[in-house]
């Protein structure tokens, strides 16, 4: 065999590979997408059922949380339902900061279940959004264009004060940590 043809079946493999590679990828970017989609389902099912329950608690318990504290928490859980601006994670910030000056004797076991229930979810989905920015923001999909046309999802960033339950003691002062910046 000749030099030029060695050197065309190296760049016959070479292509192989490259067209190997960007199968395998795309296949596990399409797996991706739909782990955000599933977890992002989930995830929103999870705050609705927590707004729900605190409406119920505002309604329900209004002598044990005092006036001002039932009207701002039900308002809270209205605009948690119905964002106004499209601004759900601010709505949710002031639902979580409401939810955490309902004193313990108001708060059903159903609420405080439903409060890990949403910062397991917000990890899961998380955790698949920082997966899929990790491979589409590689140089050779990059390179490539995969997924191009796909819309780059974003961090669901919430106070919920559990990120210390969640991830370990101490590692609540360091929200949002292993996360990419973006």
């Amino acid at each position: 065999m000749t030099t030029a043809t060695w050197l065309l079946l190296a760049v016959a493999v070479l292509v192989v590979l490259l067209l190997g590679w960007a199968a395998w990828t795309l296949t596990r970017l399409r797996r991706l997408a739909g782990r955000v989609r599933r977890a992002r389902e989930v995830l929103d099912a999870a705050l609705l059922r927590r707004a729900e329950l605190a409406a119920a608690v505002a309604r329900e318990r209004a002598d044990d949380l005092g006036p001002e504290l039932a009207a701002a928490l039900a308002a809270a859980a209205a605009g948690a339902r119905a964002p106004t601006a499209g601004d759900r994670e601010a709505a949710e910030n002031r639902l979580g900061g409401l939810l955490r000056r309902v004193p313990p004797e108001a708060r059903p076991p159903e609420l405080q279940d439903t409060g890990m229930r949403v910062g397991l979810a917000r990890r899961f989905y998380n955790d698949a959004v920082r997966d899929t920015l990790v491979l589409r923001r590689g140089r050779p999909a990059r390179l490539l264009r995969l997924h191009t046309g796909r819309p780059l999802p974003r961090y669901f960033d919430i106070d919920d004060g559990l990120d210390a339950v969640l991830t370990g003691p101490g590692a609540g002062a360091v929200s949002g940590a292993g996360r990419l910046p973006g």
